[in-house]
C-alpha cells in the first residue's frame, strides 16, 4: 500500500539547544480535508521538555555558552523585569537568545518596587477629567497585563483589597474602573473594618523581586543563556555591505567576579538597563542625548499592625499631590512613597527627609491613639524610576507617560520606561520591533498566559504536603510555598535535620523569619554569588527588617562559603559588603542615628524626674560607680535574677547604644538612648528593655530576710 505523509514537527528550542520528549506515540488518520491530497496525516503527539526541566545550567556553563557561541540572535542587556521579561519572549519565539546583568537579577529598581500590580489610579483620573483617549489606553493595557501576572505567578501574587478615601461623588466612577471588584462604605462602617484607617476595593500584589527572578529562571529554562554580574565594556559594530553604515553586531562583555573579558555576537542588541539607558545609549553613539528623567521613590517597612493582614489603603489625591499608600507584605507594611528628581546612581540612598515625609502622611490617615514612632521603621530604600523622554518627539522637554521603543540607525533596540505590571506587553513590543528591524524571524510572542518558574506546580494548599512530608514548621511550609511555588519541595529536600522533636528539618537564619538555612543554598542554584544577593532578593530580610539582616548575616556567609569555596579574605569582604549595603540602601544608618544624631538629652520640664530614675536604673548596673557599664556588669546583674545571655549577643546589645564604640556605653549614652526611646525615635531598644526588665526583677526580689539569709552571724 502506497502512502503519502503530511508530516508538521513543532520543535521548542533555544540558545541552540533542543531536547525532545522521546515518549510520543505515532498514529495514521485518514484525511478528511476537501483539498487535501494525501489519503492519510502521520499525528505524532507528545510532550516536548523544557531543554533545562530538571536542573538548570550553572553560572559557569551559562558564561560558557556565552562565550562558545558562535552568533545568538537576541542579546539583552539588562535583568531587570523589562530585560528578563524580553529574554523569555524572544527564547519562546525560538530565537537564540543571551541576557547579560551587570549586576544581579532585579538589583535595581524591579527589587525596590511599590509591590502593586495596579492599572494606574493617577493615569484614569486624568483619562476621565481630560478626556485623554492615551491615559485611558494605558490603564486598559495595565488591566490586562495584571490580569495575566496573577494567572502565570500564582504563588508569588495575589489580589489585595485597597481602600481609598473618596472626597468627590465623581471619584467613585474613576476608582470603580481600575480595581477587580468594588465596595462602597460608610466612614463608620470602613472603620470597624480596618480600625487602624480612618475611611475596599481590590489590586493586586506581588513579590517584586521575587517574581523578576522568576521570569529570567524561565527564560533559562527555555534555553536563554542569562548570566548576572556580566558588564558591557563596549558594544561591537560591523560595517554593513549594502550601506555602508555602522550597524551594532554585539557586546564586549566582563566577568565581573573574575575579570575574564569575551565578546558576544549576536543580530541584535536589545537596551533594557532602566536608568543606566543613556549609558549605553552613548556606548552606541556618543552624540546622543540623555533621555532619562530619574526620580527617586522612597518606601520605609514599619511593623505589620500599622495595617490589616488583608487590606491596604492608597490615596492619590495628597496635599501635595503625591500617592501615598501602606500595604501589608510580608507580615510587615509598606509605606510611601516619595517623587523626587535624583542622579542616576547604582546605590541609592534613602534620605532622613523622606522618611519623615512618609512618616507625617501615614499619620493622617491612622486612629489618634496609634502613636506613629520614627523608631519603628525596620528599612528603607530607595528605586530609581527611569522616566523618559521620547527621542523621536519634536518636544524634548515633555516626560513620555508610558514607555518607548526606539530602534537606533545603527540597530540598537532601546525600550525604556514604563511600569512593572506591563513589563510582559513592553517586552513582546520590543521584540516586535526587534523582529522587523534585524529580519529575525520568529513568529509572534507567546508569553500570555506562559506559567512562570515554579507556578505549574502550585496549589493553595501545597505548604500543607511541605509540612506532612518534611516535618516543616507551618510558617515555614507556607513561606517556601509561596516563595517558590513548585519547587519548594527542591528548597526542602536541602533542608538540614533541626535535632529537636519539632520542626524535623529547617533551621531558620532568624527567629521572627520563616527564612531558612536551605534556603541559602538554594539561591546559589538561582545564581547568586553574593551575600547582600541572599538578603536582598533570594529572600527578602534585609528589605524587611535590617537588624535581622544583619544578625543572619555571619550564617548566611558560612553557608555559601563552603558552597562557592570562599577563602577567608573572601568571607570577611562579603561579610563587610553586605553590612554597607544594610547601612546605606536599607536605612540602617538613618535608624542608627536616631540615636547618634541626638547630641542632648531632650527630655519635656515636666519629664525630668524621669532622668533620675534612669539614672538609678544604670547605676543598678555600675555597682563600681565607673560612670559607664560593660558587658560584665550586664552579666551579673542577670546572673542575679538567673538569666542567662549569650556573650556575643550582649556584646551586640551594647554595641547599639556604644555611640563613641569604646567597648562601653557611658552614662550620657543611656540617657540619650532613653530619651529617643521616649520620643519615639527608637524603638525595640534591646538594652533599655533588659535594663527596664532586670530591674524591675530586682525590686520584686526587695531585701533579703534575716531568716533567709540563714540568721545572721
Amino acid at each position: 500500500i502506497s502512502f503519502s505523509f503530511s508530516l508538521n514537527v513543532f520543535l521548542l528550542s533555544g540558545g541552540g539547544r533542543l531536547d525532545i520528549c522521546m515518549t510520543s506515540t505515532v498514529s495514521l488518520t485518514p484525511c478528511t480535508q476537501r483539498d487535501c491530497k494525501a489519503d492519510y496525516h502521520l499525528i505524532v503527539c507528545g510532550c516536548f521538555k523544557y531543554p533545562f526541566k530538571d536542573e538548570l545550567p550553572t553560572r559557569q556553563a551559562q558564561l560558557s555558552t556565552l562565550q562558545d557561541t558562535e552568533e545568538f540572535d537576541v542579546l539583552v542587556v539588562g535583568g531587570g523585569a523589562t530585560g528578563s521579561g524580553c529574554a523569555l519572549d524572544a527564547v519562546t519565539r525560538n530565537l537564540k537568545t543571551a541576557l547579560v546583568e551587570r549586576n544581579d537579577f532585579s538589583s535595581g529598581t524591579s527589587s525596590r518596587s511599590t509591590k502593586l500590580i495596579h492599572g494606574g489610579v493617577r493615569y484614569l483620573q486624568k483619562a476621565i477629567m481630560k478626556l485623554d483617549y492615551e491615559q485611558y489606553m494605558m490603564v486598559k493595557e495595565a488591566l490586562h497585563e495584571r490580569s495575566n501576572l496573577l494567572d502565570i505567578a500564582p504563588h508569588l501574587s495575589a489580589p489585595l483589597p485597597i481602600m481609598l478615601p473618596v472626597y468627590k461623588w465623581w471619584q467613585l466612577l474613576t476608582f470603580k474602573e481600575i480595581f477587580l471588584l468594588c465596595f462602597y462604605f460608610s466612614s463608620t462602617h470602613s472603620y470597624r473594618l480596618s480600625p487602624f484607617i480612618s475611611s475596599p476595593l481590590a489590586t493586586g500584589q506581588h513579590n517584586d523581586a521575587r517574581m523578576n527572578l522568576a521570569i529570567a529562571l524561565t527564560a533559562a529554562r527555555h534555553g536563554a543563556a542569562i548570566a548576572n554580574y556580566t558588564e558591557v565594556v563596549h558594544l561591537l559594530k560591523n560595517t554593513d555591505a549594502g550601506t555602508g553604515k555602522e550597524k551594532v553586531c554585539g557586546a564586549r562583555c566582563r566577568d565581573v567576579i573574575t575579570g575574564n573579558e569575551f565578546d558576544i555576537r549576536a543580530k541584535c542588541v536589545i537596551n533594557a538597563t532602566g536608568p543606566f539607558t543613556d549609558s549605553l545609549r552613548k556606548m552606541d553613539d556618543g552624540k546622543n542625548t540623555n533621555i532619562c528623567q530619574p526620580s527617586a521613590g522612597v518606601h520605609i517597612v514599619i511593623p505589620g499592625y500599622y495595617s490589616p493582614d488583608n487590606m491596604g489603603l492608597l490615596d492619590p489625591a495628597t496635599s501635595d499631590g503625591r500617592v501615598i499608600f501602606f500595604l501589608p507584605w510580608e507580615k510587615m507594611t509598606i509605606a510611601g512613597t516619595t517623587d523626587t528628581p535624583t542622579d542616576i546612581t547604582a546605590h541609592p540612598i534613602p534620605r532622613e527627609e523622606d522618611i519623615n515625609f512618609i512618616l507625617n502622611e501615614v499619620r493622617n490617615y491612622l486612629s489618634p491613639d496609634v502613636e506613629v514612632r520614627r523608631g519603628d521603621v525596620l528599612a528603607a530604600w530607595s528605586g530609581i524610576r527611569p522616566l523618559v523622554t521620547d527621542p523621536n518627539s519634536k518636544d524634548t522637554q515633555s516626560i513620555c507617560r508610558n514607555h518607548i521603543v526606539n530602534v537606533s540607525d545603527s540597530g540598537l533596540v532601546t525600550i525604556a520606561g514604563g511600569k512593572w505590571t506591563t513589563y510582559r506587553s513592553m517586552a513582546e513590543e520590543t521584540l516586535d520591533a526587534a523582529v522587523a528591524a534585524h529580519r529575525l524571524g520568529g513568529g509572534p510572542s507567546k508569553t500570555v498566559g506562559l506559567v512562570l518558574e515554579g507556578g505549574q506546580d502550585w496549589t493553595p494548599t501545597l505548604y500543607i504536603r511541605l509540612v506532612q512530608d518534611y516535618g516543616l514548621e507551618n510558617e515555614v511550609a507556607q513561606h517556601l510555598a509561596a516563595t517558590y511555588g513548585g519547587k519548594a519541595f527542591d528548597v526542602a529536600k536541602m533542608a538540614r535535620v533541626t535535632g529537636k522533636r519539632w520542626p524535623i528539618v529547617g533551621n531558620r537564619l532568624v527567629s521572627e523569619f520563616p527564612y531558612i538555612e536551605s534556603e541559602v543554598r538554594y539561591a546559589v542554584k538561582e545564581y547568586a554569588c553574593t551575600a547582600i544577593d541572599v538578603i536582598a532578593r533570594r529572600t527578602r530580610l534585609g528589605f524587611l527588617n535590617v537588624q535581622a539582616a544583619d544578625e543572619a548575616l555571619p550564617r548566611i556567609v558560612d553557608i555559601m562559603g563552603k558552597m562557592l569555596d570562599w577563602s577567608d579574605a573572601k568571607r570577611t569582604e562579603e561579610l563587610e559588603a553586605a553590612k554597607k549595603f544594610l547601612y546605606l540602601e536599607m536605612g540602617y544608618r538613618s535608624r542608627s542615628e536616631q540615636l547618634t544624631g541626638t547630641t542632648e538629652i531632650t527630655l519635656d520640664t515636666q519629664e525630668l524626674c524621669l532622668i533620675d530614675r534612669y539614672t538609678n536604673r544604670f547605676h543598678k548596673f555600675d555597682k563600681d560607680s565607673k560612670g559607664f557599664i560593660t558587658t560584665v556588669d550586664v552579666q551579673r546583674v542577670l546572673q542575679n535574677i538567673s538569666v542567662q545571655i549569650d556573650e556575643n549577643a550582649l556584646h551586640e546589645i551594647l554595641n547599639e547604644v556604644d555611640l563613641n564604640k569604646n567597648g562601653q556605653v557611658e552614662l550620657n549614652e543611656f540617657l540619650q538612648l532613653m530619651s529617643a526611646v521616649k520620643k519615639g525615635q527608637v524603638s525595640d531598644s534591646r538594652l533599655a528593655i533588659l535594663m527596664k526588665t532586670a530591674e524591675e526583677s530586682l525590686d520584686l526580689r526587695g531585701p533579703v530576710t534575716v531568716d533567709r539569709s540563714g540568721g545572721g552571724v
